[in-house]
């Protein structure tokens, strides 16, 4: 499937210009501080819908800040952003909030959805069990993406499929998402994913 991404910098999309034949929603998920907000906000074509909070001491004991003690705010229900394909194909992206205090929240951002990106931090994969799951538990097709961190240990996709234990038939993907390439080529590689296991 080869998409080409519409021009970010072009005028605001109007109700009869470019009307998609195809709108997808797809989540981005995984632990907390693992990158979707960032994510979400390096390929969306609009301004991002954030719901930021400035971290403050009641979540000391509350979120686990392991290996992300530099983080200063946190997704409290979702990110939004929209990226839309030639050939009539738009995704709407929802990134869900890390935190486990916020899970209540998935089943009602999940609704709907055609596939799932489960991003993982390789120092601290443990974060990312809940949302595999999730996404398993409920037949939703997900991709696994470890978001490469400067200075984090590398490690090859067959060790962190290992770790993660995931079927042989989940796509697992090494990414830098600060890339608006590299995170395009995920969602690439999700859509794909999702379209394969509708057809089987």
């Amino acid at each position: 499937m080869n998409f080409a991404v519409s021009n970010p910098s072009a005028t605001p999309y109007a109700p009869h210009d470019d009307i998609p034949t195809h709108t997808l929603k797809v989540l981005v998920a995984g632990g907390f501080g693992v990158g979707k907000t960032t994510l979400v906000g390096a390929v969306s074509e609009i301004r991002p819908l954030r719901t930021e909070e400035t971290l403050t001491d009641a979540s000391v004991g509350v979120d686990d800040l392991g290996g992300v003690e530099g983080k200063t705010t946190t997704t409290v229900a979702m990110d939004f952003g929209r990226l839309t394909f030639s050939g009539g194909v738009r995704l709407y992206l929802f990134g869900t909030p890390g935190q486990e205090r916020f899970w209540f929240m998935w089943d009602q951002i999940a609704y709907g959805a055609v596939g799932a990106i489960v991003l993982v931090d390789t120092r601290r994969l443990s974060t990312s069990f809940a949302s595999i799951d999730f996404f398993e538990q409920r037949e939703i097709p997900f991709i696994v993406a470890a978001n490469q961190f400067d200075g984090a240990r590398r490690y090859s996709v067959d060790e962190i499929r290992a770790a993660l234990d995931v079927d042989p038939d989940v796509p697992v993907l090494m990414c830098d998402v600060r890339s608006r390439e590299v995170a395009r080529g995920v969602l690439i590689a999700l859509v794909e994913h999702a379209l394969h296991a509708a057809q089987t």
